[in-house]
């Protein structure tokens, strides 16, 4: 069920290989499909989203926007044990975020005022999947980084929104729901349509058909990433609990069939242990097919010998979620600078992130934390440059920018900065 590879072995290095691009979706398999649906939302707005709801989810939804007020009503089916959990989940993501407010920065040097100014964005679009599960806890991930940075209209689309999605939408300060899910919910935000007013940017993670086209709708709005199946990578030392690692590996095949499971161990018997593991635990679950199916494509156990070969293997993989189960997870965690989110020590369960930590757990995905970093208040936001000279500062500094205008050719630039030598202050 799950490939064990040794160190040194051909199956070993071209195993690293083949995973190193798994971070390259076959978006071309779907483009086509996504352009022409794209396109029907962009001609024909809130009638392309009916049909496509009815072609692809069996449905035709009647009022396809709910306001703040109808987002209250709908909440307040929700189980109030549920509400609870969404509420102390909430708290814990707004409380971290909040850490990562930038107020922007101003100096002074030689007469010259320099700065930058941070502003959110006017509106940002927050996805929640709804295709083998749904995501209360996606809407608090992308929403709340949102609201903390300021946005002033946040709006979630997800596909026939349940009481507790409604509920997660409340707690998270959304003002808006679209009842529309795949690429046309991501056209209805790019592009608008006679219901659904178009945002700046958009997030959130989705199936192939959604990273597909927030790619292509890239430069009418911005994106946060092009997501593809979650990952985890678990490094393990002789003195890790195998039914833990199990445990991890399996919280995150069991959401999708293309998810990948991954471990590195520093010995053998620690392999065979989890491998054994695996397969008693996979029998247990609710998903277990889906788990079984992953394992069965993309889990690969790696027995590294030692751990820098371990923290070499980590760095090449660049994985969405990391968990050192071993000894001083801290100090290994320093010989790993590619990683979305990193869980450290025998008592961090991926699944704290998932939902309660407090961190976002929209993180990149596919290699992609070798440039990208988890979803945040940064997402939000732009930041403009602001600079002011004073009179005694331009021409101090005049023969300087002339001289530089020069060097290009750019006879313009420099007749901007002549003409203020003499030019008195009003």
């Amino acid at each position: 069920m799950v490939k064990i590879l040794r160190r040194g072995s051909a199956a070993y290095d071209e195993a690293l290989e083949a995973l190193s691009t798994r971070g390259e979706a076959d978006l071309a398999r779907v483009e086509g499909d996504v352009r022409r649906i794209l396109e029907a939302v962009r001609e024909r707005g809130d009638e392309a989203i009916r049909e496509l709801a009815e072609r692809f989810e069996g449905r035709r939804p009647g009022a396809l926007v709910y306001s703040r007020e109808a987002i209250l009503e709908g909440a307040r089916a929700c189980e109030p044990s549920t509400r609870a959990l969404l509420e102390a989940a909430g708290e814990r993501i707004r409380e971290y975020h909040l850490h990562q407010i930038d107020k922007g920065f101003s100096y002074e040097r030689e007469g010259i005022e320099l700065g930058m100014r941070v502003r959110p964005v006017a509106s940002a679009g927050v996805y929640a999947p709804g295709g083998k599960a749904r995501y209360p806890s996606t809407v608090l991930m992308t929403a709340i980084p949102a609201a903390v940075a300021g946005v002033k209209r946040i709006v979630l689309s997800t596909p026939s929104p349940t009481p507790e999605l409604f509920a997660a939408a409340e707690v998270a300060g959304v003002n808006e729901l679209v009842d529309a899910g795949g690429a046309q919910a991501i056209a209805a935000l790019a592009y608008g349509t006679e219901s659904v007013r178009p945002v700046d940017k958009i997030v959130g993670p989705g199936n192939i058909y959604v990273a597909c086209a927030k790619k292509l709708v890239y430069g009418h709005v911005s994106i946060d990433s092009i997501a593809g199946p979650s990952e985890i990578l678990v490094i393990a030392d002789e003195g890790a609990d195998a039914g833990v690692v199990a445990a991890d590996l399996l919280s995150q095949a069991e959401h999708d069939e293309d998810a990948y499971a991954l471990l590195i161990t520093i010995d053998e018997a620690k392999a065979l242990e989890v491998e054994a593991e695996l397969k008693r635990q996979v029998a247990l679950l609710q998903r277990g097919e889906i788990a079984k199916t992953s394992l069965e494509r993309h889990a690969h156990i790696f027995i590294a010998g030692d751990r820098e070969e371990a923290a070499r293997v980590a760095n090449h993989l660049a994985p969405e979620h990391l968990a050192l189960a071993v000894s001083e997870p801290d100090a290994m965690l320093e010989e790993i600078d590619a990683v979305g989110a990193a869980f450290l020590g025998d008592f961090t369960p991926e699944a704290a992130g998932d939902y309660a930590a407090g961190p976002s757990h929209v993180l990149p995905t596919g290699g992609a934390a070798r440039f990208s970093s988890p979803l945040g208040v940064y997402d939000f936001i732009t930041r403009t440059s602001v600079i002011r000279y004073s009179a005694e500062a331009i021409r101090a500094q005049a023969d300087l920018l002339e001289g530089l205008a020069e060097l290009e050719g750019l006879e313009a630039h420099a007749l901007a900065v002549r003409a203020r030598r003499t030019l008195k202050n009003r």
